[in-house]
């Protein structure tokens, strides 16, 4: 597979998101699913592609390096004034499980440092989250 655009790149970062912690849940599924067909950053994406995209994340997740090439990819593929979009997806999915794990915390670290973001707007972006998210 080639170097992937900007929605597969998207892709790779919410599966990355998702199996972070080394399982992907059914509501992580699902958050991905519903962004995929909603979010506009995905409009005239492919949903038949999702497989093989998630098999290319997998091979790239398999690798030492793993996480920093999807960053990296990220990075290269998607025009910096979506680096917040990217930021706030990963998010999505990590909070789409309410309680956000170590390995979820850790590559949401490597995804501020890696997209340069200012830590208030990635803070107001996981609050956001967090707000959404809350059960009675």
């Amino acid at each position: 597979m080639t170097e992937p655009g900007p929605q597969e790149a998207f892709v790779h970062l919410m599966v990355a998101m998702a199996t972070a912690d080394g399982t992907i849940t059914d509501k992580e599924l699902r958050e991905l699913g519903d962004l995929l067909r909603t979010l506009p950053v995905f409009e005239g994406f492919d949903l038949a592609r999702l497989d093989d995209i998630a098999r290319h994340c997998g091979e790239l997740l398999a690798q030492e390096d793993g996480l920093d090439r999807i960053i990296a990819n990220v990075v290269s593929a998607v025009p910096p004034r979506l680096y917040e979009t990217a930021y706030a997806l990963a998010v999505e999915v990590a909070a789409s499980d309410v309680a956000a794990s170590q390995p979820e915390l850790r590559f949401l670290e490597m995804l501020r440092d890696g997209f340069e973001l200012d830590r208030l707007v990635s803070g107001a972006i996981e609050h956001s989250a967090r707000v959404r998210y809350r059960r009675l």
